[in-house]
């Protein structure tokens, strides 16, 4: 599985890969000290330490180098994550300053679209009341005209009838209907005219002519009053015309004035709606840029932390490995500077420009072989590694045997090793590669996606923390209202009781005021016109009878203005009970106060807080759901990271010194067989 196949390659990695490099470069020094030939007046030992010195050197250059480098990166990320959480901070507080304005501006843009459509309807009943006022106004007329008419033409007929009666008086009863027939154009009055003759004729049982003529006086009398009623009836229709045309053209008028006064306020609110919606749209569209900024700063901020810390691993492991090979170095450069070794070295090589051969300088210095094969001991238990175990337990082998073709066999196995791994470890790079870069697309498109997801749920935290506490406010509010209302009533009902006792003192004492002063009155008034010599005290009275009636309209001012201040107390009450209170009725319009529209808010408030907490709750199982997966990647990525992650070295710089080391070999394999 995934997990044994790193684990063998790590091991493998761990095991060979850097320790065989130590390894190599300093069997190459050692197989050179012992078996190179001399060049001009330099021993191999003080060739060799030169070479230590000069790579100890370089290794510190290159240690001070990724020192001040990764300073330098340091100082590079801890700003650039100052800025970007500075940025962050900003836009979170700019985000929160949006919504605040969006929520604002959207109630806004609901209460006006309320009160417009409010608007809309009044408009509508009142275009339609004017409608049904001009239509019935105008039935009216018309009915008025055709009334009129025919009272006209009543009249006409009347006033043409009398003339005709007064002409034909002495006529038989017949004369009458003859009339009535000869008046044909009188239209409805034909009828008048008949019952005329018929009530006549039922009256008299259709008398001679002669006995008729003493009755032509009632029928005259009848039709002058026929025409005083018709008279005063149409005179009647006339001033009803005049006051339903006046009362329908004060009605208009109103109706007119209120159209246009509501249609004016429709306008300036259809005005203030647009600006909010805008308001809220334009706010929106910053509030989205906003975010989608605030979202790149934070995966920058996350990806930048990341490679970051990823670096400073890297130089952790690199300065430690810088550390360790100086550390060797330094040591392999006091071991050959020693005087067993450079003493030797300046004693005995330069007799190789001689002719001594190394087979017999090997036989003569055993102490040098010696050292060399302690030195390999010492890493191969050190480093626990099997190559140098190898390597000492074939420097031994060669204590009595051929150096020259064991060496060149283990510098030659040691080659093919190197060339195997070099292969291996292509593979191994392309197969890291692919997972590594398929990991990497999976954590950052679920990172991605948690963030997303932990965003959407602080929003929602954030906005039910918001309606929780516009609940509890609203609530407060009630309860303060309730007290207030309370408290009114206490000091309107205290305020009651004082004011009617109050009045009532005053009728009292204006009534005992008036008894007094009446009693009085009628003392001084009799006194005075009393026979006798004295008639009371009339000069007195007049200043007390006075002050009495001072009293007394004292009295019936402290009743007038404490009935007044309890009517306008009364109504003061009311109308803050009413505006404080639930719905009532004012003027027959329904009233609803404070108490009973933050009610309902706290209703609105409390569904809007239910969903916002389903929908909270659906982003939290999601959340959890993109976490594990996450995790689970991020597993997998450690489980990558040993066998994938050198800290210390790259790829391209573990091939260049593998390359440098089977060249070294190859070069000692060719000194060898030279």
């Amino acid at each position: 599985d995934l997990h044994g196949a790193l684990a063998q390659v790590a091991d493998a990695s761990a095991t060979h890969l850097n320790s065989l490099r130590i390894f190599l470069f300093q069997c190459t020094m050692q197989i050179t000290l012992f078996l190179a030939p001399v060049v001009a007046a330099v021993t191999p030992t003080e060739k060799v330490v030169q070479l230590l010195e000069g790579m100890t050197k370089k290794a510190q250059e290159e240690k001070t180098a990724d020192e001040a480098a990764y300073k330098k990166y340091a100082r590079f990320c801890r700003n650039t994550a100052q800025d970007k959480g500075h940025s962050i901070d900003d836009a979170n507080k700019k985000m929160d300053d949006l919504k605040a304005e969006i929520a604002m501006q959207t109630a806004d843009s609901e209460r006006l679209g309320t009160e417009i459509k409010d608007l809309d309807q009044k408009i509508a009943e009142a275009e339609q009341a004017m409608q049904d006022a001009t239509e019935l106004r105008t039935k009216e007329k018309a009915d008025f005209e055709a009334h009129n008419t025919d009272l006209g033409e009543s009249i006409d007929g009347l006033e043409q009838a009398l003339p005709l009666l007064k002409s034909k008086m002495g006529s038989v009863p017949q004369s009458l209907l003859q009339l009535a027939a000869k008046r044909q154009e009188a239209g409805q009055w034909q009828n008048v005219w008949h019952r005329l003759a018929l009530m006549q004729q039922g009256a008299e049982g259709a008398p001679e002519a002669a006995a008729y003529e003493g009755h032509t006086a009632g029928i005259l009398d009848l039709v002058q009053d026929m025409l005083k009623k018709t008279e005063a009836e149409r005179q009647a229709l006339i001033d009803s015309e005049a006051n339903r045309a006046h009362a329908y053209e004060l009605d208009m008028m109103d109706l007119t004035d209120e159209v246009e006064y509501d249609k004016t306020q429709r306008g300036n609110k259809a005005v203030a709606r647009g600006n909010a919606n805008k308001a809220a749209a334009d706010a929106t569209a910053d509030l989205e840029a906003t975010t989608a900024s605030r979202d790149d700063d934070k995966k920058t901020l996350s990806e930048l932390n990341s490679e970051c810390a990823q670096e400073t691993d890297d130089y952790n492991h690199r300065a430690e490995t810088r550390a360790e090979e100086i550390k060797a170095l330094q040591k392999a450069t006091e071991i050959l500077s020693s005087d067993s070794v450079a003493g030797s070295a300046t004693k005995h090589l330069p007799a190789l420009v001689q002719g001594v051969s190394l087979v017999s300088l090997r036989s003569a210095t055993p102490s040098k072989r010696a050292k060399l094969l302690e030195f390999v001991q010492q890493r191969a238990s050190s480093l626990k590694s099997e190559a140098f175990s190898l390597l000492a337990a074939q420097l031994s082998s060669t204590e009595h045997g051929d150096p020259m073709a064991k060496v060149k066999t283990m510098i030659s196995d040691l080659i093919d090793r190197l060339e195997a791994e070099a292969g291996e470890e292509a593979q191994h790079h392309a197969w890291c590669n692919k997972e590594l870069h398929d990991n990497k697309a999976n954590r950052d498109d679920l990172t991605s996606q948690s963030e997303q997801l932990q965003a959407a749920i602080e929003e929602l935290a954030a906005s039910i923390a918001q309606n929780k506490q516009t609940v509890a406010d609203l609530q407060s509010e009630i309860k303060e209202l309730e007290a207030a209302m309370s408290k009114a009533t206490e000091v309107r009902n205290e305020e009651h009781s004082r004011n009617t006792e109050t009045i009532q003192d005053a009728k009292e004492a204006r009534a005992a005021v008036q008894k007094a002063l009446d009693v009085l009155k009628n003392f001084y008034d009799k006194a005075a016109s009393a026979d006798g010599g004295y008639s009371g005290n009339q000069g007195g009275s007049t200043g007390v009878l006075g002050m009495l009636e001072v009293i007394g309209s004292d009295f019936a001012r402290l009743q007038s203005e404490t009935e007044a201040g309890e009517n306008e107390a009364k109504a003061d009450y009311d109308k803050f009970m009413l505006a404080s209170g639930g719905c009532g009725y004012v003027n027959g319009a329904e009233v609803c106060g404070s108490v009973a529209e933050k009610t309902d808010l706290i209703k609105s408030t409390e569904k809007r807080i239910k969903k916002q907490n389903s929908a909270k709750g659906k982003r939290e199982s999601e959340l959890s759901d993109t976490q594990e997966e996450l995790d689970a990647a991020n597993d997998t990525y450690d489980k990558l990271k040993p066998a994938c992650i050198n800290p210390g070295v790259s790829v391209e710089e573990r091939v260049a010194a593998r390359e440098q080391e089977i060249a070294n070999l190859q070069e000692a394999l060719e000194i060898l067989d030279a």
